[in-house]
């Protein structure tokens, strides 16, 4: 008869791997989303449910929930169910405290909505109350960040021994967390960047150099976005939840509806403005398709490189990240750390693209070489406690 430890033990790696299914199924919903290509987003996918810190999707970890609540969250977001996208935004900072960082979503479709409401509405009142509402929600999905460190500081600070104050709770902002990492593990900018540490900024290049390359891929793809339509048709087209797009491969044929915010409520008016909105968002839309053209004309693959607005938060998200990893962390957290951010397989995905052929079916090569080596290496090094991540 198995013991309370060993039931433990097993629910634990139950809980986390359907945790990691589910995560991996919210992952397609959301690529399908954005990318507008259903075969990008079954790429990216499979290169989510192996991706090189599998490791620490299949044993007892923290990150499977964190991708679960993650990326579900951001499906919710921007399929226009906010206060579900809120709690699951609100979770993921529970499983790990850079969930916080999601927060930054909710602002930018807040900004969206505001732009909307002032500037296409004339309704000023209407932005400033989507801004407040906006405001409101990120503070919630800070709410377990601010939970832990105020569980902290009461425990150690309030109800401690206040003759040996620990020298965080003086500080005036106290971050219990902050502190340990900082004292105890060394973590601070550029303070990991020592010699005897080049075998982990090794360790982590591969994750960094797929980071930073699909941080330049989509800052040029958004760059073109611009110059081939303006922001404020592309607002439009997102927040009427009309930014369709009809992709057609040899077997493949997707239109998706994405209906965000206003959209419902403006169909059922059918007043000429709307109509008019809609011709413009579908405009938008049509132009937000960049089809792998360069700014001089120059046709690269067969497939489309999709770049609607909405990658925009999450390459800035992305961005953040990479620096943080790179100067602050631990480097070698890295493979871990970026390994639930969907920008990176989006980016692999295009180069995985059947249609592509000469350097990037070399790289697509050595990004599968990747991501089976570091699910191997991994399985070695976590369970025997080596700095893997």
């Amino acid at each position: 008869m198995l013991g309370y430890r060993a039931v433990l033990v097993i629910s634990g790696h139950v809980l986390n791997n359907v945790a990691f299914v589910a995560a991996a199924a919210y992952f397609y919903r959301l690529s399908v989303l954005i990318l507008k290509d259903s075969g990008a987003a079954y790429r990216a996918s499979v290169l989510f449910c192996f991706n090189p810190a599998s490791v620490f999707y299949s044993s007892l970890y923290s990150e499977s929930l964190y991708a679960l609540f993650s990326l579900g969250g951001l499906f919710y977001l921007f399929s226009g169910a906010r206060t579900v996208a809120m709690i699951m935004l609100a979770l993921s900072g529970s499983a790990r405290s850079n969930g916080a960082l999601n927060a930054g979503y909710i602002c930018f479709e807040a900004l969206l909505q505001a732009y909307d409401a002032a500037i296409q509405k004339k309704r000023p009142m209407w932005a400033v109350q989507a801004l407040v509402t906006g405001f409101l929600r990120s503070t919630f999905v800070f709410l377990p960040f601010f939970a832990f460190q105020a569980y902290g500081y009461l425990n150690i600070c309030v109800h401690g021994d206040t003759d040996e104050l620990r020298p965080w709770c003086k500080a005036k902002l106290p971050l219990l967390y902050s502190f340990i990492q900082s004292h105890y593990w060394g973590v601070g900018f550029l303070r990991y960047f020592q010699v005897k540490q080049l075998p982990n900024f090794l360790l982590a290049s591969p994750a960094l150099s797929l980071a930073v390359y699909s941080i330049v891929h989509y800052t040029k793809l958004l760059h073109q976005l611009f110059q081939s339509t303006s922001i404020h048709e592309q607002i439009i087209a997102i927040v009427d939840g009309r930014l369709v797009e009809a992709h057609e491969s040899s077997d493949v044929a997707t239109v998706l509806k994405s209906e965000i915010s206003t959209g419902l409520h403006n169909k059922k008016q059918g007043n000429t403005e709307v109509k008019k909105r809609k011709s413009v968002a579908a405009s938008a839309a049509s132009a937000a398709s960049l089809d792998g053209n360069t700014s001089t004309g120059r046709i690269v693959g067969d497939n489309k490189d999709e770049c609607p607005l909405l990658v925009l938060p999450f390459i800035l998200h992305l961005t953040f990240m990479t620096f943080t990893a790179f100067f602050v962390m631990h480097v070698q957290v890295s493979t871990r750390f970026l390994s639930a951010s969907p920008p990176i397989y989006w980016a692999a995905s295009r180069i995985l693209a059947p249609a592509r052929g000469g350097s990037c079916k070399r790289w697509g090569y050595f990004i599968i070489v990747y991501f089976v080596a570091y699910i191997l290496l991994g399985s070695l090094l976590f369970p025997n406690f080596y700095p893997f991540t």
